[in-house]
């Protein structure tokens, strides 16, 4: 009933999508976390080491559990590392370390997209929640005005994956800069750590293409239910 070959254009592309981005950043893990730095120094290592010569003395290092869950936390002023990360010496463990690192230096700098990212969180918490529900609910009922609230309440989130996109890539250009003006990594490592954080750049390039699909989608079904 709502559905016509566009949407399922639309689904089988945000699939594929979604998929090879997955793919992507999952095989060049595994490949670079087998591959040693000649300096040896840990995640952890590298990350403290960034930190200090940064100026960011108030961060804290911690190693928290799972795989790729790194993260740096701004209200608290942690940096988490997935314990793959924490302490490993390997090149896929040190480019995504001086990633985390690259957005705690951002937090520092007042990095202003960060800033709009930060303010978004609540929203986008908000509304990530309520907007499938009040869409199911819109389409079921027929209800336009419930549907046009969700489909809302999703832009918000279209919005989030769009000011992340550049604060995610700024990072990892923060990271390759640190890592090789410091240097920590020899020539051919810091072009592997490259490749770790590209593939990982591209899930977030594949997240936003998606949602916006998706946005596209909810965008056609709502003309096709007025």
């Amino acid at each position: 009933m709502y559905f016509d070959s566009f949407q399922l254009i639309i689904i089988l592309v945000t699939v594929v999508i979604g998929g090879w981005a997955q793919y992507r950043v999952s095989s060049a893990y595994r490949k670079y976390s087998r591959f040693g730095t000649r300096r040896g120094m840990t995640g952890a290592e590298i990350a403290r080491s960034l930190l200090k010569g940064s100026g960011s003395y108030d961060v804290k290092v911690g190693a928290i559990a799972g795989e790729m869950t790194d993260h740096y936390d701004p209200r608290s002023q942690e940096l988490n590392l997935s314990e793959g990360v924490y302490n490993s010496p390997s090149i896929a463990a040190v480019g995504i370390a001086a990633h985390e690192v690259g957005h705690a230096i951002q937090h520092h700098v007042s990095y202003f997209p960060l800033h709009v990212r930060n303010m978004l969180v609540p929203v986008v918490s908000f509304g990530s929640n309520l907007a499938w529900p009040i869409i199911i609910g819109g389409l079921i009922f027929s209800w336009g005005f419930l549907l046009d609230i969700g489909i809302y309440l999703y832009a918000a989130v279209v919005a989030f994956h769009l000011i992340t996109l550049p604060v995610e890539l700024d990072a990892s250009k923060r990271a390759v800069t640190l890592l090789n003006t410091g240097g920590y990594l020899q020539q051919e490592e810091l072009a592997g750590a490259k490749k770790v954080l590209s593939a990982a750049a591209m899930t977030y390039v594949a997240a936003t293409l998606v949602a916006i699909l998706t946005l596209i989608r909810l965008l056609v079904l709502r003309n096709s239910n007025d």
